[in-house]
């Protein structure tokens, strides 16, 4: 075990707790984005608009869009506050949701080329959602409380869809799932994009 272990991990809780603020802070305007994103997109799928790409292919651009647009509001939070944009604590964070996040990208590929019938679109983004909640409750060690409730959120959005298919088997189709990613990745994060920002104006207001 290296000596400084123990030392640079107490730095990083302290940082942590120091910067809960600016994490508050920063965590609106990226879930009101997210939100924003995932049930436009949603909307535009349902539409028809980009059926020539597919299911998986649409939704996984639509994910690394929100991610490079997630991390340009954060890089530009933090030098609006002086802030490192990388620090230790930001490692920490990205570090809880690479796993997740990176077994639903391979999943989506391992899907993708299996060209599978019946189409698995409803199953993919059923597990889309329990990966993300996953990654958020990770994460949620090393951010504010609020983030690792979120995770749970989708999760047990995730277990009642599982079980809505099994009720419901109907739901097997392409508009259900587009319909599953808009209201988790939409719905969810612009919702909980309000309660931060409401949450954050009335604590400023004290």
């Amino acid at each position: 075990m290296e000596p400084n272990w123990a030392e640079e991990n107490l730095q990083v809780i302290r940082t942590l707790m120091e910067r809960s603020a600016l994490y508050r802070r920063a965590m609106a305007p990226v879930m009101a984005f997210a939100g924003a994103t995932g049930a436009g997109a949603a909307i535009i799928a349902e539409k028809g608009a980009a059926a020539h790409l597919g299911f998986a292919t649409y939704w996984m651009l639509v994910c690394f869009a929100t991610i490079g647009g997630a991390l340009f509001l954060v890089r530009r939070q933090a030098m609006r506050d002086g802030e490192p944009f990388w620090s230790s604590p930001t490692r920490r964070v990205a570090q809880a949701l690479y796993p997740p996040l990176f077994v639903g990208l391979v999943l989506g590929l391992v899907v993708l080329a299996s060209q599978s019938r019946p189409e698995p679109w409803p199953l993919l983004a059923i597990a889309w959602v329990f990966l993300y909640g996953l990654a958020l409750h990770a994460a949620g060690f090393f951010m504010v409380r609020g983030i690792k409730l979120l995770g749970w959120i989708f999760i047990l959005s995730a277990s009642a869809l599982s079980l809505a298919r099994l009720i419901v088997p109907d739901l097997d189709r392409t508009s259900f799932a587009n319909a599953i990613m808009g209201a988790t990745f939409g719905g969810l994060h612009i919702a909980y994009g309000i309660y931060l920002y409401f949450t954050e104006k009335s604590r400023n207001a004290q």
